[in-house]
């Protein structure tokens, strides 16, 4: 998806490309190869006369009177074609002056866009030397024979560049998958091969949090907060810029041979990811810069633009949630159920069928009122499930009861030879008088021992193709013939189970919708999907790891790699955001909402992995492992090192439970980037 997530920034950008591509960026980055002195005249009196540069310069100074956030759009869109002319320097340049111009902006010791056409921006005392070819065809910089340290000039300069990054991963993305799709080897198009998919995915995954960061960094430019500008741009710096050259290299990789000639355009991407990557400075200096920030106390803040949506729906959702507030902690479930503020997107009258406006208000207020929702569990699962398909009498007799707390339930779907490949499912289902008669095993149930029903897929017509003739049962967990063996996982805990089911009779009115739909029923949900107040928090592991910085005795390498675990966790929080505000816009979840459970897992596993490695040799004298959520950081060590160990160990299933890493990435290769089966 493109960094700007408005329909006005959706559609400038869109604009912008055409525009660009008008202007025959390419050829005229070729046509100056060798060219020091290259002013690519016609690219920037084409950007002058169209005010990219001064987008978010006031009006009254000759600008567009937009936002930071406006700049970045069109400094991706541009860079998404390669645009020659020196857009960056003078967007960087205009708003270091307050007025228009066509810039080079020293930073560091280099002048951005310096080239011979250019009015250098410099520090004080230094001098622009000559420009130079360097490795991107597509602009011109030079030296300066002093540094400068602005922190606001670098600030602003990461911020437009880490745009631009975001312009060329995408386009790199697009052209590999492009590729992918009509490219045959061995009889078939490459983008069905497993390999190229999951890199293509993989391409995905590093594209949308480039793309995240940057928007994050250019969005905390327009406020006024300057510690929150200053740790987003270091989450971009920390992200972007490595991020970009990676799916550069990827592009060539896919692109194979051709990738590799100097004819094909790929190259040209990669040599201005690698450039913009060396004026923008070190990740690792950024990242050692969040870890200072994260054991000061800050945290990226992202609040959600209502604009005003939420002032007719407001004063309502406060007075309810006080009331709710106001009552014995016994009987606030009760009362979220009658409100309809457990799930408040459900359709009447389990729900309000709330808009997702409304969805946030209720977030909100329920936040600041200090009520917490019971978490539903399988149940949230199951009843949509029951609530869409079912019977009239199915949603009497379980609904309520479930949002209740008085039904637990759980989910035979997976089996010993059926695990992320659920339509291979054996548990059979026999019809006999007055319902149906089900055998087979099912594996990884976790609340089986403690269910009092199970949500079952079972196989009612062994004769039809693999995903037609499974049927979704509702089972009685009290039923005759049902056993259940507790499975011990590697964290030496049992929280998972097999469920053997032996001649086990479900009666018909258990049956959820007809038979043989039980794979459709699988696979959806409410079309009213959840809306969820997201935020950029910081995860358990990563806030433990910040603990250990805090607490000292961390080496140079250690503090670096405790900043990049704040920067992923940050970035899967903005994904959930970009995503939050996508819904309030009327639109449907973009690739964010797949990406960011892919990135997730990552980022849980990597940074319970650190914590345990920053604790060093202690971990080889640790007395036992146990999850002690009561272990806390200053608590008695042995006991926060087993609760580590646990969670590393435990987090190993993350990338297995829910459907594997590996089956997630088809799924995005082949239903998000539209590559072949």
């Amino acid at each position: 998806m493109s960094l700007g997530i408005s329909d006005e920034q959706v559609e400038l950008a869109s604009t912008l490309r055409k525009w660009a591509a008008s202007l025959g960026p390419i050829e005229a980055a070729r046509a100056s190869e060798g060219e020091v002195a290259a002013r690519f005249d016609e690219q920037w009196t084409a950007i002058e006369e169209m005010g990219l540069h001064a987008i978010a310069l006031p009006e009254s100074a000759g600008g567009g009177g937009g936002s930071v956030l406006d700049q970045a759009v069109a400094l991706e869109a541009c860079a998404h074609e390669l645009l020659p002319g020196g857009l960056l320097g003078a967007a960087v340049g205009g708003l270091l002056t307050g007025r228009p111009g066509r810039y080079g902006v020293q930073v560091g010791d280099v002048v951005w866009d310096g080239g011979t056409a250019a009015e250098p921006l410099l520090a004080d005392g230094a001098v622009a030397g000559t420009p130079a070819l360097g490795i991107d065809l597509s602009a011109r910089h030079a030296g300066a024979s002093g540094a400068s340290d602005d922190a606001r000039r670098r600030r602003l300069a990461v911020t437009l560049a880490a745009a631009e990054a975001a312009g060329v991963a995408r386009w790199c993305l697009e052209t590999a998958v492009d590729y992918a799709k009509v490219r045959e080897q061995f009889g078939r198009k490459i983008g069905a091969f497993q390999a190229i998919k999951h890199l293509c995915a993989q391409m995905l995954e590093t594209a949308e949090a480039v793309t995240a960061a940057a928007w994050d960094a250019a969005a905390a430019a327009d406020g006024e907060d300057q510690d929150q500008w200053a740790f987003a741009v270091d989450v971009a710096q920390a992200t972007c810029f490595d991020g970009a050259v990676a799916v550069a290299k990827d592009c060539i990789q896919v692109l194979g041979g051709i990738g590799f000639t100097y004819e094909h355009d790929a190259h040209l991407y990669l040599r201005r990811a690698l450039s913009v990557r060396a004026l923008a400075g070190s990740a690792d200096a950024a990242a050692e810069r969040l870890t200072a920030a994260a054991v000061g106390g800050v945290r990226r803040r992202v609040d959600v633009d209502l604009e005003g949506r939420d002032e007719a729906v407001r004063p309502q959702v406060r007075a309810t949630v006080e009331g709710i507030a106001g009552l014995a902690e016994d009987q606030r479930r009760a009362a979220l159920v009658e409100s309809g503020y457990l799930t408040p997107h459900w359709p009447a009258p389990y729900g309000l069928g709330a808009d997702p406006t409304t969805q946030i208000v209720i977030d909100q207020e329920l936040a600041r009122a200090g009520v917490t929702r019971p978490d539903l569990v399988i149940a949230g699962w199951a009843v949509p499930t029951i609530l869409t398909h079912g019977t009239d009498a199915q949603r009497e007799r379980f609904v309520r009861p479930s949002l209740l707390g008085d039904l637990i339930w759980c989910q035979l779907f997976s089996e010993p030879g059926s695990g992320s490949d659920l339509a291979s499912l054996r548990t059979k289902a026999v019809r006999v008088e007055g319902g149906w008669s089900l055998t087979g095993q099912k594996v990884w149930t976790s609340m089986a021992e403690r269910a009092d029903w199970g949500i079952c897929l079972a196989r009612t017509d062994p004769d039809a193709p693999q995903h037609q003739g499974i049927t979704y049962f509702l089972v009685d967990m009290r039923s005759a013939g049902i056993e259940v063996r507790p499975l011990r996982e590697i964290t030496g805990e049992a929280l998972f189970n097999e469920v053997f089911l032996d001649d086990v009779f479900v009666p018909d009115e258990c049956v959820v919708a007809e038979p043989g739909d039980g794979w459709r029923l699988a696979r959806t949900t409410l079309a009213n999907e959840r809306v969820a107040m997201a935020s950029a928090r910081l995860t358990k592991s990563v806030e433990r790891a910040v603990a250990l910085a805090a607490a000292g005795g961390l080496d140079p390498v250690q503090r670096v790699a405790v900043g990049h675990q704040v920067a992923l966790a940050t970035v899967c929080g903005l994904l959930g955001v970009r995503t939050t505000l996508r819904a309030l816009g009327g639109r449907g979840p973009g690739a964010e909402s797949s990406v960011a459970k892919l990135l997730g897992v990552r980022s849980r596993q990597e940074s319970s992995e650190l914590v345990v490695q920053l604790q060093g040799e202690a971990l080889a004298l640790l007395a036992g492992v146990g999850r002690d959520a009561d272990a806390e950081p200053g608590a008695e060590p042995g006991a926060e090192l087993g609760a580590d160990v646990w969670e590393q160990l435990n987090t190993r299933c993350l990338s297995i439970a829910g459907g594997t890493t590996q089956i997630l990435r088809n799924v995005a290769g082949e239903r998000i980037l539209g590559l072949p089966r």
